[in-house]
């Protein structure tokens, strides 16, 4: 293989679904690379990645894994990241700023349909990136229908590099495309070269022009050969190869076995090979000339090693001790999971963790000035599930808010904060496990016991009836009494409105220095209505009242409106409003009639769909639907689609809501007084 190898150091994401075998896919890397001495096991719980308590009690990735090795000279770091869907926001945040990725997929067409949402993303951010088709030796699945469904799932052609070499129904070697030779697998070895079977000859060399023909797409030159019966040299195929990755215009496919070293060291050439150098990321970031920046991507705050920034270095050098975005770096380190080892300085393209940077934040570019331009940062994700927390022990309340914090600052797709309407500390995120991962962290770090459960729906309450209503206080106890008396008219206001009050007192009958008092009075009433929820879309006009020279004061005028509210509501036909979401579903066509009627099954009023701008097969279906309906519903909705639907939501409107729901409703409110 005569081309151009890129120098420089490199970083390359690897994603895919959960269980595809990312993990071990490091970890089989790793081991090639010579960075451990033995291969670890997910199921031992010894990986290099995946080492946390929470990582290891699941079994699966919860977070991305850096880990910088070197292979033939050059340094590589590899970003190994979750992948389950409600983790995908770790996944967005290390492609940003990989030169390329490598997408894990298990064979079958059923379950390639699992990275469907991932090519879409990759394509949509001009990623360049290889499919590793994992598994194979535990499959009788063809390769050539894995490949095929692969294809229909993005619109960047996919170019096979190798064919399998099959012993009966099992996979026990394959063919290299482009240099023609071929391999028989040896576990945990490298492979031996062997002679090309003679019954794969003739689908070598169809394959073989398939590939050809895929490239010539994108080199009339190549395309000239080919018409002219010439068969192209193998350094010209490779360069092709390089060139055509490193522009997002083709997929290079591999497979083979991580559990078993197959595949690895072919996979590993062609990333030599073929990715992008940093400074064809930097073009593609539109990252242009300056002073030294780095940007960081990721946030861990350690309980021993304490808040570590891990950067990528996009142009110039660092050293430790350097003072970036007016804070001093305290230490420089290359990562192996959760290996440290220190560095004093480094340079574009590597990737490394920085010391107690207390003040920086994921996304932030860093620099001298602390004022440099750098890549865009991916936009936080919407959450669309939420559990009420609270610590078992009151004296941990504070502490819990701290320990928050620093879980959110490692995790843009979580937030947190109070909800005025209920009272509970609301913790959000992208589904049950993503947040029963942070509760676990939470407990585990900081020692916390925490209670969670679903949160309650923000109801509110109206009315739909005009009255009017006196209220008097009056309390004799020796020495100056109380009297307070007003006249009140309460009527409802069309939704939105809120609460309006008025006076229409006239001739002095309530002194204007009272008039305060009363309008606070009905305002303290307000947060519980008659039927235990908050009241809005009132008004509540001061008509009439009478006063006492010696007994009349702000507190007896405040009692008296609250009175007025507390005696004359539940005769205004109060009634429950529950608030309604408008939602977004983006879904794969073929699962559209399944989310409408999931939608519909939820009390929701479709309001139509299209398809999705930009993203070829999807629909997004639009529906009004009640607040409450959407506390679970990410759950059912990624059932139904194979982990591919998601939705997005925003409050719309407050409305009425009656029949049996709402009676329960106002029962379950009225046993929690």
């Amino acid at each position: 293989m005569a081309s151009k190898i890129p120098s420089g150091p490199r970083c390359v994401a690897i994603v895919g679904p959960y269980l595809s075998g990312k993990t071990t896919l490091l970890e089989s890397i790793l081991h090639l690379c010579g960075a451990t001495g033995r291969k670890g096991n997910v199921t031992d719980g010894n990986t290099v990645g995946d080492n946390s308590p929470e990582a290891r009690a699941r079994k699966m990735s919860v977070e991305v894994n850096v880990a910088t090795t070197e292979y033939l000279g050059d340094e590589w770091t590899f970003l190994d990241t979750p992948g389950s869907v409600e983790l995908i926001r770790e996944t967005h945040v290390n492609l940003s700023i990989a030169d390329a990725a490598i997408v894990v997929c298990e064979p079958g067409a059923a379950k390639v349909f699992a990275v469907t949402r991932l090519l879409l993303d990759l394509d949509e951010k001009g990623i360049p990136y290889i499919i590793f088709i994992n598994k194979i030796d535990n499959t009788e699945t063809k390769i050539k229908e894995t490949f095929d469904a692969l294809q229909g799932l993005t619109e960047r052609p996919l170019v096979l590099r190798e064919i399998p070499i099959r012993e009966g129904e099992l996979i026990s070697g394959y063919v290299d495309l482009v240099s023609e030779r071929a391999y028989a697998y040896k576990s945990g070895e490298p492979s031996d070269l062997i002679e090309i079977p003679e019954a794969e000859t003739g689908r070598k060399d169809e394959e073989r022009m398939v590939l050809l023909e895929s490239l010539a797409d994108f080199n009339d030159e190549l395309l000239e050969q080919l018409l002219e019966d010439v068969v192209p040299g193998t350094d010209d195929v490779y360069q092709n190869l390089a060139k055509d990755l490193q522009g997002g215009l083709i997929v290079p496919v591999f497979f083979g076995s991580a559990e078993n070293d197959n595949g690895i060291k072919r996979l590993m050439k062609s990333l030599r090979h073929e990715t992008p150098e940093v400074a064809q990321t930097a073009k593609r970031l539109a990252i242009g000339e300056g002073e030294p920046i780095a940007q960081v991507f990721k946030i861990n705050n350690g309980a021993q090693a304490g808040k570590l920034s891990m950067a990528r270095i996009w142009r110039g050098e660092f050293s430790d001790g350097a003072t970036l975005n007016g804070t001093r770096v305290s230490g420089m380190f290359k990562m192996l999971g959760q290996q440290q080892n220190k560095v004093s300085k480094a340079t574009t393209g590597q990737v490394v963790a920085l010391g107690r940077m207390d003040n920086i934040k994921a996304g932030d570019v860093l620099s001298a000035s602390g004022s440099a331009d750098g890549p865009d940062w991916p936009a936080p994700l919407k959450s669309v599930y939420a559990l009420s927390i609270h610590a078992d022990k009151r004296d941990d309340e504070v502490k819990l808010a701290g320990a928050l914090a620093k879980v959110v600052e490692e995790d843009g797709s979580l937030s947190y904060g109070p909800n005025s309407d209920t009272g509970e500390m609301v913790l959000r995120g992208q589904g049950d496990t993503h947040l029963r991962i942070v509760l676990d962290r939470l407990q585990n770090r900081n020692k916390l016991e925490i209670s969670a459960q679903l949160p309650q729906v923000a109801y509110k309450e109206s009315i739909r009836k005009t009255i009017s209503q006196h209220a008097r206080h009056k309390k004799q106890s020796g020495g100056h009494g109380q009297f307070g008396d007003v006249h009140v008219e309460i009527k409802p206001l069309p939704r939105g409105s809120g609460f309006q009050f008025t006076n229409s007192i006239t001739g002095g009958v309530v002194p204007k220095q009272y008039i305060p008092s009363v309008e606070t009075g009905i305002k303290e009433y307000l947060p519980r209505g008659p039927l235990g929820f908050p009241v809005v879309d009132v008004a509540v006009e001061l008509t009439d009242g009478q006063f006492h020279a010696v007994d009349s004061s702000d507190q007896a005028f405040k009692m008296a409106g609250s009175l007025a509210m507390r005696e004359g509501m539940p005769k205004c036909n109060p009634v429950l409003l529950e608030p309604i979401f408008q939602i977004d579903v983006s879904t794969p066509t073929e699962f559209t009639s399944r989310v409408q009627r999931l939608i519909s099954g939820r009390r929701g009023q479709i309001l139509g769909f299209e398809p999705k701008a930009g993203w070829k097969g999807w629909d997004e279906v639009s529906a009004h639907i009640p607040e409450s309906e959407t506390i679970d519903m990410i759950n059912e909705l990624r059932s139904l689609s194979q982990g591919t639907a998601s939705f997005e939501w925003e409050f719309n409107r407050l409305q009425e809501f009656r029949g049996k729901e709402a009676d329960d409703v106002i029962a379950k409110r009225a046993e929690a007084r």
